[in-house]
């Protein structure tokens, strides 16, 4: 089979749209605290900034429909447990936090918008001088909250994915606990990279013991026999998509595992698909040059893009109100 290098990044390809060149980017300043709503090309931080130094922070992608955070208590809650892994004090509550989403969405006008796309970091903050210790660091955290109106590429859903085994690993939590949405991406990068020279979309990870884990920007199922198997715990992304694909398997029926399996498996799988909080489920059609399935989206995958679909809904229909309810009710400041 002869190599395309052409595809590349197809997981995350979007519709363009004219509107995000001129978004607002909310940003909390560390030091003085004060949250502004800045013009993009003003949205700067300091080369003194700890993620800028040493890529010492955190962040999450959430998607927002029609004004609503999508999964906003997963979101939040994942983001304070990395911040509380990381001994990291955000100076302020998950509902505060949620308040600061709410108010960049409105001020981009984009409540009426069904594909948001929001990118938060968080770096530790600014620095006195370049080096790694925190004692070093002034005030508070530096909160950065990019909103933009990312439709995923219909062709691709129609398409599905390409994937490549990489020879970089998923490691263990005593190396780089994979639990932490961390800034420093480099695996994940490298991964990446070698999926682009292949000519494919994403790369596949395996871990230290050779089981498949995750591909380099998603996390990574396969369906044999109608079951779904998803790579156990060990050495996982935490995705939230991929913890609601499971969850909608259970609520309806559909067999799901979580436990290792190898390339092999995956080679003789029936369906395969890739989750994230961008483009939810998408189909695999081939890994390492072999075909998986009849190369087509499987009904399995199908009726998991639609359970989950059904999901979102019922949770962006929800108030701001309730959302703020259920935070509440495990709040804390870190």
């Amino acid at each position: 089979m002869s190599v395309n290098r052409t595809a590349s990044g197809a997981s995350h390809a979007v519709i363009p749209n004219e509107k995000n060149k001129h978004i607002l980017v909310g940003m909390r300043d560390g030091v003085t605290a004060e949250f502004k709503l800045v013009a993009k090309k003003d949205a700067v931080v300091s080369v003194f900034d700890s993620n800028f130094l040493i890529g010492d922070g955190i962040w999450e992608g959430i998607r927002a429909k029609n004004g609503r955070i999508q999964f906003a208590k997963d979101h939040i809650d994942r983001l304070f447990q990395s911040a509380k892994a990381m001994m990291m004090d955000l100076g302020l509550s998950k509902i505060q936090l949620l308040d600061l989403l709410h108010r960049t969405i409105d001020a981009n006008n984009m409540s009426n918008e069904p594909h948001v796309h929001i990118r938060l970091v968080v770096s530790r903050g600014l620095k006195s001088t370049p080096y790694q210790n925190p004692t070093v660091n002034i005030g508070l955290p530096l909160i950065v909250i990019i909103p933009e109106i990312k439709a995923t590429d219909p062709n691709v859903k129609s398409k599905g994915l390409r994937l490549v085994t990489s020879h970089i690993r998923r490691g263990p939590p005593d190396v780089k606990d994979e639990m932490w949405n961390h800034i420093s991406k480099a695996t994940d990068v490298q991964a990446c990279i070698s999926a682009n020279v292949a000519g494919v979309d994403e790369a596949l990870m395996l871990d230290l013991n050779g089981f498949v884990k995750t591909c380099n920007s998603t996390n990574f199922f396969i369906v044999r026999n109608g079951e779904v198997w998803a790579p156990t715990k060990n050495n996982q992304m935490q995705g939230i998509t991929r913890q609601k694909s499971i969850d909608v398997c259970r609520a309806n029926g559909i067999p799901i595992r979580e436990l290792d399996f190898t390339l092999t498996e995956v080679y003789g799988a029936d369906e395969a698909f890739c989750t994230g909080t961008f483009p939810s489920q998408l189909h695999v059609v081939e890994v390492d040059g072999r075909q998986i399935g009849d190369g087509k989206r499987g009904p399995v995958t199908e009726r998991i893009q639609q359970l989950y679909s059904e999901a979102v809904q019922r949770d962006t229909e929800r108030s701001r109100s309730e959302i703020e309810v259920e935070l509440q009710s495990r709040s804390s400041r870190l």
